[in-house]
């Protein structure tokens, strides 16, 4: 078991202003989407397939993986952005993989309405959000210091 270290006060206020960052960026994002006609999940999942390197396929496992849901979820989320017309089957040209997923000319619109006005909020917020993180890992680096006298 790890040592538990002792928070200050600063370090709760840096991790409350982190996760309130992070709702906001969230509530952000999932208002965007539904201007587009998308669910949050939906818009992730594209974002998830866009963002895949060239030089790899996009599955259904692999797409769970990177929601973090099970599978029987992903695959009714894959099932409902076919049915939208944002995501297709592709060829798989790796053995093993099946329900390689594409996206569709529609979703690559989408994805870019959505990119910009996302850049544009984590730009605005960045400031907020590195001063949160620099707290916490200041914090993290005295510890080690001090262990090490």
């Amino acid at each position: 078991m790890k040592h538990q270290e002792r928070l200050t006060a600063g370090d709760y206020e840096a991790l409350a202003d982190l996760r309130y960052s992070i709702r906001r960026f969230r509530q952000f994002s999932a208002k965007e989407a539904d201007k587009l006609g998308l669910k949050p999940q939906q818009h992730q999942a594209l974002l998830a397939i866009k963002g895949l390197p060239s030089s790899r396929q996009m599955t259904a496992r692999m797409l769970a993986e990177r929601l973090l849901m099970t599978g029987r979820l992903v695959d009714d989320l894959i099932q409902q952005l076919i049915d939208e017309g944002y995501v297709e089957p592709g060829p798989s040209t790796v053995g093993r993989a099946k329900h390689v997923i594409r996206l569709t000319p529609k979703a690559e619109d989408a994805l870019d309405r959505l990119a910009s006005a996302h850049l544009f909020e984590i730009r605005k917020m960045a400031p907020e959000l590195m001063q949160s993180l620099r707290v916490l890992q200041d914090r993290q680096k005295m510890q080690h210091m001090t262990w090490m006298l």
